[in-house]
């Protein structure tokens, strides 16, 4: 008889196991033994492709980080200005129910930032990223004023906080916000 292999598990199975857990149960349970364990698998596997912990979370962090850039660059450059602005308003306001695991984690992401200094460093380059993305929307609309895109930019976070209780309602609200900011010019 002939027993069943199990595929081997990839990277990316690691840090998707890893999103999940963090947005689950948080940090404290991201070591090898924690997550092999939900995995149904040996922390060999999980040594097999990442070095040690810190080299994980560094993945886990980057790949938040690498999606929240590509979501930022899917936005359509043949719209006018101001539907790109409130597009990616919107857009970082509903990163909650985004198609991406790693982007639904953004809350447990920021939540870990206030005791880790890695995750706070990457949490920091996201919010650069996305605020600069911002000023340069408002400022293709007339509105140089760089503390617009701060309201917006925090107004959008505060979005994802209130977890998608209606997300329709969600955006029509950032939506209206960045109409009024428009109207300001």
């Amino acid at each position: 008889m002939t027993a069943l292999r199990r595929p081997r598990l990839t990277q990316t199975d690691w840090l998707v196991a890893g999103i999940d857990t963090l947005c689950d149960r948080g940090p404290g349970a991201l070591g090898a033994e924690p997550l092999a364990r939900r995995m149904g698998t040996t922390k060999g596997s999980f040594y097999w492709h990442f070095i040690d912990v810190p080299a994980y979370n560094q993945a886990l962090l980057d790949l938040w980080a690498s999606e929240a850039r590509a979501a930022l660059d899917a936005a359509t450059s043949a719209l006018a200005d101001t539907a790109r602005l409130r597009e990616s308003a919107q857009d970082i306001a509903a990163t909650a129910r985004s198609e991406t695991a790693a982007l639904r984690a953004e809350s447990a992401i920021r939540a870990w930032a206030g005791d880790d200094p890695l995750a706070a460093r990457t949490v920091q380059g996201v919010d650069e990223m996305r605020l600069a993305r911002l000023h340069a929307l408002l400022s293709a609309c007339g509105i140089g004023n760089p503390e617009m895109a701060r309201i917006l930019y925090a107004s959008a976070i505060g979005m994802q906080a209130l977890r998608d209780r209606d997300a329709d309602q969600n955006a029509a609200a950032i939506g209206s916000l960045v109409d009024l900011v428009l109207a300001l010019r």
